[in-house]
């Protein structure tokens, strides 16, 4: 087996297969998850083979297409996080009945804010948040709520990669994204109108668990016709008030929101698919 920086190369390819299956909601063939991992056939098969015998994929024997198996719904069953995603539900949905904005939960990841729900608001305009996207913390509201909360050395950290523009709206320079995270802190939500992509925005705000850390946020996305770089006083009300259910509900109980990535966007039109 190789090794690279980040790790045993056949681990890292093994778990970009299970997330290729997992995060698009649907089975997939060799070929389309070789092009999703940027492998070829055979080595991508290689794999597959091993995690159907160990029962973390399960293959149907009348498209040949791979899904998710029996050890991978134990593992998601069985995991704590999934208390974020019960917690949220209820108000996630409140909150989307509300404004009629899509509403995204994510929570904290080494590598920017990981989508674990989304609820598709009512605009005759479809925007998705795909699960299992990390977006990135320089560039959406998400990341950088979380950001804004992390620890100063996961700051730091982040302050010093390359920030990369994924639209000509992205902020990548240093001062000005430290001096934006420390009003974040001030103001108590973020936006990133136009960052990821071009006419669209997102207004997030943290949840925090009983320690007073940061673990989660949850936020509007829509358009930027109708959701604004400066919420409007109902909107951000009732996303601070979302965010303080869910608090409550991972342990905090003194009712404050706080203490004192374009992938994984997509936009779906009526009638097309």
């Amino acid at each position: 087996m190789s090794e690279d920086g980040n790790g045993i190369q056949s681990v890292k390819t093994a778990l970009d297969i299970l997330e290729s299956i997992a995060f698009y909601g649907e089975g997939a063939g060799v070929t389309q998850i070789a092009e999703r991992v940027r492998l070829t056939k055979g080595s991508v098969h290689r794999h597959l083979q091993t995690l159907v015998d160990r029962g973390y994929l399960a293959q149907d024997a009348a498209t040949t297409r791979y899904y998710l198996g029996s050890k991978s719904r134990l593992l998601s069953q069985l995991s704590p996080e999934l208390d974020l995603v019960r917690a949220a539900d209820g108000p996630m949905r409140k909150l989307r009945d509300l404004l009629g904005q899509t509403v995204s939960l994510t929570e904290m990841t080494p590598r920017g804010a990981l989508v674990l729900a989304t609820l598709v608001g009512s605009s005759p305009i479809e925007i998705v948040v795909r699960l299992g996207s990390e977006l990135s913390f320089h560039s959406s509201a998400q990341g950088k709520i979380l950001l804004a909360f992390a620890p100063p050395a996961l700051q730091e950290r982040e302050l010093r990669k390359p920030l990369r523009a994924f639209s000509s709206k992205t902020k990548t320079g240093r001062r000005e994204l430290k001096a934006e995270l420390e009003k974040i802190r001030e103001l108590g939500y973020a936006s990133a109108a136009e960052e990821m992509l071009l006419g669209l925005n997102a207004i997030a705000v943290g949840i925090f668990d009983e320690a007073q850390v940061c673990v989660g946020s949850i936020a509007i996305v829509g358009s930027i016709q109708y959701v604004s770089a400066v919420p409007d006083r109902r909107s951000l009300a009732a996303l601070k008030e979302t965010a303080r259910e869910i608090s409550k509900s991972l342990g905090r109980h003194n009712g404050a929101s706080a203490p004192a990535g374009a992938r994984g966007l997509t936009i779906r039109r009526p009638g097309k698919a």
